[in-house]
């Protein structure tokens, strides 16, 4: 049975062998998941476009991920003459690494007894005072794979993919921290056991016709939308998933950073980005959705977080991100590059900046003497204020430009001429620009057509 324990008091106490059976525990998760996942990935999508889907390998085509698997580590492995070998055949080595690293402080339920045994422990591999931080580490280090992956291709292709990529993770993980240090604050800890025990105490909502009190669980999904928003976004972008999976861009970048790579480290790369989704996920369900606990009203049964429950709605809530990933990619077309990146820059890091600002100042007023109308009194007005600066020069810009534009057409003067190859590749007009123009019709039309 489970009992109501400190989990960083029992993990302490885990013998070597408790340890290594978690950890192999683990790594049986996340490679069942992967293969699920891939799976669910492929009947879901084929769903969405009318077709069956895999079918023919196990009930339901259920064997195919495996099938798939075992195929790839049995094909010619090919090294490019040009090369790195070492760093070659290391950079997916580091990205499946970091992937599994990054699951070792998930809980997956509370302090439990092994049947069988007389081991008490946590359901949990281990945990840290900054165990939040831990996992943004080791996949902000998870991204060198993807970098060295794509420099040790010896081709020009996989670099680009490698770059985009470390410029998506420094953007997106910005965001991403930005959207956790909100959860930090009110939970008033970086550790994930910590953070789901802060999610228990529930908000009432009063009292139903047979005359039991109502409540709603204080997820962090509800009392923080917008970090929980931020998140999200950056969660997809981090994983460099559709229709964020600029570094590969297969229409662009052949095939991104994994190239020049086949058989076993193709999958390995592929095994990575799963794991990552997986990772990412259960991040999420244990800093914003309460974790292993039950969703409510099933919380309101007695022994909803008893036994072997709490497991289940852990990984429940797991799939319904994963299934996430799977509906976006079915559904949104690739985003283009500065699109993505203005995203990041210029819309999630300026609003998870301002709403940090709110959740921080809203707890020092907690903290304080006044009551809830006076709290929002002085912070609303802050907030207002913080907006007008973070976008209040955005918008004097789109303001000026039409205004530009009127000026120009009073006085009959055209918006100014680009050659859209000047500098070898065709580059788009700015607003505010034209392209020019020759005999009537644009250059890239004159190219075009011969």
């Amino acid at each position: 049975m489970f009992r109501a324990e400190n989990p960083t008091a029992l993990l302490s106490q885990d013998s070597v062998w408790v340890m290594l059976v978690k950890a192999v525990l683990v790594f049986v998760f996340l490679v069942l998941t992967t293969l699920l996942a891939i799976w669910a990935e492929r009947r879901v999508v084929a769903r969405m476009q009318s077709r069956p889907g895999p079918n023919r390998l196990g009930p339901f085509g259920l064997l195919q991920s495996l099938a798939d698997g075992i195929k790839l580590a049995l094909k010619e492995d090919i090294i490019p003459a040009g090369a790195d070998r070492w760093v070659f055949v290391l950079a997916p080595l580091i990205s499946v690494t970091t992937a599994f690293t990054a699951f070792a402080v998930i809980p997956f339920g509370p302090t439990a007894h092994v049947p069988f045994t007389h081991i008490h422990t946590a359901l949990q591999l281990t945990d840290l005072p900054v165990a939040v931080l831990f996992v943004l580490a080791v996949g902000a280090v998870g991204v060198y794979g993807i970098v060295l992956a794509g420099w040790s291709s010896g081709s020009t292709y996989p670099l680009l993919g490698g770059i985009r990529s470390s410029a998506q993770v420094i953007s997106y993980e910005i965001a991403m921290g930005l959207a956790l240090v909100s959860v930090f604050l009110l939970a008033g800890t970086m550790s994930t056991s910590g953070i789901v025990s802060a999610q228990a105490h529930a908000i009432p909502l009063g009292t139903h016709l047979f005359g039991h009190a109502l409540s709603w669980p204080s997820w962090n999904a509800f009392t923080l939308p917008v970090s929980f928003g931020i998140y999200v976004f950056a969660m997809i972008g981090e994983t460099n998933r559709a229709p964020f999976d600029l570094p590969e861009a297969e229409g662009e970048l052949v095939g991104g950073f994994h190239t020049e790579y086949s058989s076993l480290k193709f999958a390995l790369f592929f095994l990575a980005e799963y794991i990552n989704m997986v990772t990412v996920s259960a991040i999420a369900t244990t800093l914003f959705l309460g974790g292993w606990r039950a969703p409510w009203p099933l919380s309101l049964w007695h022994d909803a977080n008893a036994g072997w429950w709490p497991l289940l709605w852990f990984v429940a809530k797991l799939w319904l991100f994963l299934f996430m990933f799977i509906w976006l990619r079915g559904t949104l077309p690739r985003l283009r590059y500065d699109q993505f990146m203005s995203l990041g820059w210029k819309v999630l890091i300026p609003v998870g900046l301002v709403w940090t600002l709110g959740v921080a100042g809203w707890e020092q007023l907690r903290s304080s003497t006044l009551s809830t109308s006076q709290r929002l009194w002085v912070l609303i007005p802050l907030c207002v204020v913080l907006v007008a600066v973070v976008f209040g020069r955005d918008l004097v810009r789109s303001r000026a430009r039409p205004e530009a534009a009127d000026a120009a057409a009073g006085t009959g003067e055209d918006p100014p001429e680009i050659d859209p190859f000047a500098g070898g590749f065709p580059v788009p007009p700015l607003p505010g620009q034209r392209m020019l123009r020759t005999s009537g019709r644009p250059i890239v039309e004159e190219v075009q057509g011969g």
